[in-house]
């Protein structure tokens, strides 16, 4: 079956903006009495604050202070990091070659309603998407599959099967896989290639760029 849809992450597969996460994180964490190494940090970035902050601190640290953790972090990364994040090279063209070819674009980020609004700004890539979902569209983040449900509900009707998800996180490819939905890797993120496969992507490829070029020969041109 051809493909039908797209649905793209955007943190690490469209933006390169996975250290900032990660050190915006890290920051807070030390605020809060937590001395966590930036690498641990790191590999934890692609799950929304509902996710990742179990893996530091214990319920009763959460319960009083998740949400003022996940507030200062926020305002952190806008003041300090978000004017500094870039895209990967070649994003406007390959979702212009993917609308040529009659798919239907998607963004889904564990980001915040308000951070995903900017990135598609930044992106250039307004005119060509037909829904965006963020944390605020799903109970859960991922590695659950909330946020793609809800991009998939958005796209409307499609036969099972039709639609792919990019990502560059192992826990993309995990929540896609919980409701059936294959998915195409990017490296550009930072992850390890083995974490990527163990999580079941189908294709890797360097970056957006990357899979432009190699695009006649990648799932998307699959009859």
């Amino acid at each position: 079956m051809k493909y039908q849809a797209a649905i793209f992450d955007i943190d690490g597969t469209l933006l390169d903006s996975v250290d900032m996460h990660a050190e915006a994180w890290r920051i807070i964490f030390e605020r809060h009495g937590k001395n966590i190494p930036f690498p641990e940090v790191r590999g934890q970035i692609g799950k929304g604050g509902d996710q990742l902050l179990p893996v530091f601190f214990s319920p009763e640290e959460i319960e009083a202070h998740g949400d003022e953790m996940e507030a200062e972090r926020g305002k952190l990364f806008k003041k300090n990091f978000l004017p500094n994040v870039k895209p990967f090279p070649g994003v406007r063209p390959l979702f212009e070659r993917m609308k040529r070819d009659g798919l239907k674009l998607a963004l889904a980020s564990s980001a915040k309603k308000s951070e995903l609004a900017h990135y598609a700004e930044l992106l250039e890539i307004d005119d060509l998407i037909e829904a965006g979902t963020s944390s605020d569209d799903a109970e859960k983040s991922k590695p659950h599959p909330d946020i793609f449900q809800a991009a998939v509900k958005k796209l409307g009707e499609l036969p099972v099967g039709a639609t792919l998800v990019i990502g560059d996180t192992p826990y993309d490819a995990e929540a896609a896989g919980k409701i059936g939905i294959k998915t195409v890797g990017f490296r550009c993120g930072g992850f390890p290639e083995d974490d990527l496969r163990k999580a079941g992507v189908v294709a890797l490829y360097q970056d957006p760029g990357d899979l432009l070029r190699q695009y006649e020969n990648s799932p998307f041109a699959e009859k």
